[in-house]
């Protein structure tokens, strides 16, 4: 049997059923970012077509991916959102206003380079459908639309995405398990020289840091094999030798389009800093953000509502403390992580345009190297903890520790804003003789 044909027979699975070290934070229910109440996603996968390319015509492998916040109803109860360039050769349309605003306010798209306007047209068609007051009675919109390149495998200058395409990828949008690989934007998408697509991961903390909710989906389309990172091990460097004679899209390094959404309480600058690591993620999967790459990241907070129409001056918002998102930044970046390798581990190979043929990442190649080094990752979960500081110096009551902590003993941080400077910085009025300046004693 060939080696395309073993691919074309072998399940796939997702990368925690191979085993694959993603983190010490659980998933939610689906491991995917519909864990986050109220977001629904949604996919349209056009595939028609084979053999040599024929512009208008194709072959196609494209298609949209929707992402639905608050049921569908973002236009009227829009929530706070924000995000993140790590490196620009790529295009949200509607990032400029989100930055300014801090507010998400439509469905979030994802397609195909090409696509992008007629994405947009789509998006505003179906918001001016359902609210007719749009720039008359309410404000004009810019839909939130990102995109990666596909022409390795689409006919992309032909674009085949029509409104069509665009409603039915937000009609299907539901909760639940979402489908991953070769569907929605992700159809024509490939990453480090395997095929990529859409994949979706989530992280639930645990009680005592704030029992939050956190989700990413990504259309992965970055990256070369020999990068190729899978749960820290070099698997690229080997693959690479195996499949040196397979052709490659060689133009191209590709991009990466991530949509972050959490029930956690944030404003619009936390979600900023939220989308930053999600770039540490990517990185773990091997991407070194390439000059005509982009990487960008879109993200927003379920926990406020700021509606759109108010007869009040004012609206109140509750805020998680700076201080306490330092494991939603740790979550974020396993949950990246994992999403980029669901993408891979659920594409299956395709042939698309000119018969360009992108392989799909050989899982039985990644359990080889997972099982080869089992060993070493339950000598650490069993390896107890050592430390020569007192017991009662070594963490303070609040520590992360997922989950270790009791909810009562989560106490609020001892430390004043980003400098980390401790409080009380004067004595309290009894410790004031015979102390010097900040309480040490004299003598």
């Amino acid at each position: 049997m060939s080696q395309r044909q073993l691919e074309l027979t072998l399940p796939r699975v997702r990368a925690r059923e191979l085993g694959v070290p993603l983190g010490r934070f659980k998933p939610g229910r689906y491991n995917a970012i519909t864990d986050v109440e109220g977001v629904l996603v949604g996919h349209c996968t056009i595939i028609r077509g084979e053999g040599p390319l024929r512009p208008g015509h194709g072959p196609v492998r494209t298609g949209v991916t929707a992402i639905l916040p608050n049921n569908g109803n973002i236009f009227m109860e829009r929530m706070n959102g924000g995000g993140f360039v790590l490196n620009g050769a790529g295009e949200v349309s509607g990032m400029t206003q989100l930055m300014e605003w801090g507010l998400v306010e439509t469905p979030l798209m994802l397609t195909n380079t090409m696509a992008v306007g007629a994405v947009s047209d789509g998006v505003a068609r179906y918001l001016v459908d359902r609210y007719p007051g749009i720039g008359d009675e309410h404000d004009v919109i810019i839909p939130i639309v990102g995109e990666c390149d596909d022409s390795w495998l689409n006919d992309v200058s032909g674009r085949h995405v029509r409104d069509l395409h665009v409603l039915e990828a937000i009609n299907n949008a539901k909760s639940g398990p979402v489908a991953e690989g070769n569907v929605g934007g992700g159809t024509g998408m490939v990453t480090c020289d395997f095929k990529g697509g859409i994949g979706t991961s989530s992280r639930k903390l645990p009680e005592a840091l704030g029992g939050y909710t956190l989700g990413v989906l990504v259309m992965s389309n970055f990256g070369k094999m020999h990068n190729l990172r899978v749960g820290g091990l070099p698997v690229g460097e080997v693959l690479a030798e195996k499949f040196k004679d397979i052709p490659k899209r060689g133009q191209s390094y590709g991009s990466i389009i991530a949509v972050v959404a959490t029930d956690a309480p944030l404003l619009s600058h936390q979600i900023n800093r939220l989308c930053k690591r999600v770039s540490l993620g990517i990185g773990r999967v091997g991407s070194y953000a390439a000059h005509g790459s982009g990487e960008i990241i879109v993200g927003f907070s379920t926990a406020n509502i700021i509606p759109r129409r108010t007869q009040k001056m004012v609206y109140k918002l509750k805020i998680l403390l700076d201080q306490r998102l330092d494991p939603l930044y740790e979550a974020v970046m396993e949950a990246t992580e994992e999403a980029i390798l669901n993408a891979m581990c659920m594409a299956e190979p395709m042939k698309g345009i000119n018969d360009n043929y992108c392989p799909a990442l050989p899982l039985d190649e990644v359990r080889r190297f997972v099982d080869a080094c089992r060993p070493i990752f339950a000598s650490v979960k069993k390896r107890p903890q050592q430390s020569s500081a007192p017991a009662s110096r070594e963490k303070p009551v609040d520590a992360d520790k997922e989950g270790e902590v009791r909810l009562a003993e989560a106490l609020p941080t001892a430390v004043r804003g980003a400098e980390g400077i401790p409080y009380p910085t004067r004595p309290a009025p009894d410790e004031a003789e015979g102390s010097a300046p900040g309480g040490s004693s004299d003598t």
